[in-house]
């Protein structure tokens, strides 16, 4: 078999995309262009967009913590004029679907953001980030909770025919009844998952390591928990799958993939390597080229034919 045989091409709920590699939002951006040639990758999925600009929250928003990171950024964003404005025309210079992250606090803003953000044809997908907090539901994660997973879902899929990634919060006791209500509401891909809960405290100081006292865990640390994740999700759908958790090289996107995933996102790898999306493209195609596969489609979860 030669390198044209193998075909990394997915569809991730009705987007083709080159290959199943792209990164997580909070971790890409403007600035990388120096260290890797976007054209290369599957997608582009810029930081979540709020409605209104925010600053994030107080500093100290990053901790190393042992095989991982703890952040708490908080969505600094400028707001969904700039961004529609400014970040979405710029990434136009670039041949390679544009996802737009959302973030809202509430039902209603998400139809609201959904709706402006549909209505541009350079965006090509969008992301419901429900793992952010509901202020109308106690800051309970979106995710949280089936029915206004439903609810959310469902109300934007009224606005667009555009495919839709809901991306999950892995910060619940079943993931599986969540991504149930997200395929109800007219999801047509699932990002599974995102940051894990987490705390770390200064021990001289005796004060938490991040501003915010609490953050989401990133890293390695968090890879086996997203793949049982995937794996469980797998069990109960047949949407298209986008892993995301603990990817640092190409055999951890491929684990993901055998465990169900269709494409991966990628994000703190990119902090220590700025090309490392890259190098999982190389990656995974010298697996398929080791083991004789053409297609992506012959990995997805395939440990399960292996149980």
């Amino acid at each position: 078999m030669t390198k044209t045989d193998v075909n990394l091409a997915v569809d991730i709920g009705g987007l083709t995309i080159s290959n199943p590699i792209m990164p997580a939002s909070g971790a890409f951006g403007k600035g990388m262009e120096e260290f890797l040639d976007f054209n290369l990758i599957g997608a582009v999925v810029p930081k979540s967009i709020t409605k209104y600009p925010q600053k994030g929250n107080k500093n100290p928003r990053a901790c190393e913590t042992f095989g991982g990171m703890i952040n708490s950024i908080g969505i600094q964003s400028d707001g969904i004029d700039k961004y529609l404005n400014h970040t979405v025309p710029y990434y136009q210079q670039y041949d390679v679907p544009l996802i737009s992250s959302i973030s809202a606090e509430s039902v209603e803003e998400f139809e609201e953001m959904s709706e402006m953000i549909a209505g541009s044809p350079d965006v090509a997908a969008l992301e419901l980030n429900i793992s952010c907090p509901n202020l109308e539901n106690n800051g309970e994660a979106f995710g949280m909770d089936e029915d206004i997973t439903y609810e959310v879902v469902h109300k934007v899929r009224q606005i667009t025919d555009k495919p839709i990634l809901v991306k999950l919060t892995p910060n619940v006791t079943n993931i599986q009844k969540i991504a149930l209500a997200a395929e109800r509401g007219g999801a047509d891909s699932l990002v599974v998952a995102n940051t894990l809960l987490a705390m770390a405290i200064d021990i001289h100081s005796q004060q938490p390591k991040v501003g915010n006292v609490m953050g989401g865990l990133s890293g390695p640390a968090i890879k086996p928990v997203i793949v049982r994740q995937i794996f469980q999700v797998r069990e109960v759908s047949n949407l298209p799958i986008i892993g995301c958790g603990g990817i640092m090289n190409a055999d951890d996107a491929i684990e993901m993939i055998l465990a169900g995933a269709t494409a991966v996102q990628v994000g703190t790898a990119s902090f220590v390597n700025p090309s490392v999306m890259k190098d999982m493209i190389e990656g995974i195609r010298a697996y398929m080229e080791q083991y004789q596969y053409q297609t992506i489609y012959e990995l997805v979860g395939k440990t399960m034919d292996r149980i």
